[in-house]
């Protein structure tokens, strides 16, 4: 069931606050980790997730593994995943993971904000 949460990974507070705001505009719930261990701890504790917006760059797990775990207890949520850095070969292994996007840092919130609304209804069509 989609239910209009997106869960923000990032350890850049600044970020998350900035993107919850935007979100928060479009009447999406918004709740957010600093790290990859705590995301999961919040998967595993809410139902009513149905994207994530992950930073690959976290000190503890880092975002491809966190994905990786995401998509192996959790399949049906979308994870976007964010990059800093311009390796093809990174943006290639989110998507062999099952990410549903792979944007690179910076990017245009609106363009990100989009992307989430596109994941939203990939998941809202498969349920």
């Amino acid at each position: 069931m989609v239910n209009n949460t997106v869960l923000i990974v990032d350890d850049e507070a600044p970020f998350i606050q900035a993107l919850a705001r935007r979100l928060t505009w479009r009447k999406l719930k918004v709740l957010s980790a600093p790290g990859g261990s705590e995301a999961l701890d919040v998967l595993e504790n809410e139902d009513s997730i149905d994207v994530v917006i992950l930073d690959v760059k976290m000190p503890g797990i880092d975002g491809i593994d966190t994905l990786r775990r995401i998509k192996a207890e959790r399949p049906e949520i979308e994870v976007i995943m964010l990059t800093g850095c311009t390796s093809l070969e990174i943006a290639m292994e989110a998507m062999r993971s099952g990410a549903f996007d792979c944007l690179m840092k910076p990017c245009s919130v609106e363009n990100l904000c989009a992307r989430v609304v596109d994941a939203r209804e990939k998941k809202r069509k498969r349920e």
